[in-house]
C-alpha cells in the first residue's frame, strides 16, 4: 500500500475513496496494487 500526503482516485480504473478511521483510503477490487491512504491523525492508543 503507498502512503501519500494526497491520494486521488480514478473511477475510470476501478478506484474507491474510502474513509475509515480518519484516514482516508483509495481501494481497487479490480486491480489491488493500486491501494493507497493518506496519512492522517497518529492513533490514540
Amino acid at each position: 500500500m503507498k502512503v501519500r500526503a494526497s491520494v486521488k482516485a480514478d473511477s475510470s480504473k476501478g478506484d474507491v475513496l474510502v474513509r475509515r478511521r480518519g484516514r482516508l483510503y483509495v481501494l481497487n477490487k479490480k486491480d489491488p496494487t493500486r491501494k493507497q491512504r493518506q496519512k492522517g491523525p497518529a492513533r490514540k492508543r
